[in-house]
């Protein structure tokens, strides 16, 4: 198995995103968890992060008022 190359530094899309650096992974902006890109299925536009989870993309964008309370 080939090891992970670092962190990627990626331009989140709506539904894509686009790798700007080549690496293995992400760290989540909310829990500092490291998502490999091929786990990866959450994130915001908006705030260009990437989450660990859909709780964690749902709580965050509650907190800065991207989603209806």
């Amino acid at each position: 198995m080939e090891r992970d190359k670092g962190e990627a530094k990626l331009r989140y899309l709506d539904g894509e995103y686009e790798i700007l650096t080549p690496g293995g992974h992400v760290v989540c902006a909310v829990t500092g968890t490291q998502i490999p890109l091929d786990a990866l299925r959450y994130w915001s536009v908006d705030l260009q992060e990437a989450y660990a989870s859909s709780d964690v993309s749902t709580a965050r964008a509650l907190e800065k008022s991207l989603a209806p309370k």
